[in-house]
């Protein structure tokens, strides 16, 4: 499992429905990257796939009282 680019980012948060612009794509893939590296050792067992388009969702969502 390799850090994702944001172009990777971009599609793969437009094949979930969250489409981004490239300046979102690039400070997330840049925010998660560092993740990415610290998992290297264990890489291929977390369904890390689709991170990215749900940490999108999480910070659009809107609190309700």
């Amino acid at each position: 499992m390799t850090r994702p680019s944001p172009k990777a980012i971009k599609a793969m948060a437009d094949a979930a429905g969250v489409p981004v612009d490239a300046d979102v794509a690039t400070r997330i893939a840049t925010s998660i990257g560092p993740a990415f590296e610290g998992f290297a050792p264990i890489a291929g067992t977390l369904p890390f796939d689709l991170e990215p388009a749900g940490f999108l969702l999480v910070q659009a969502a809107k609190v309700s009282k």
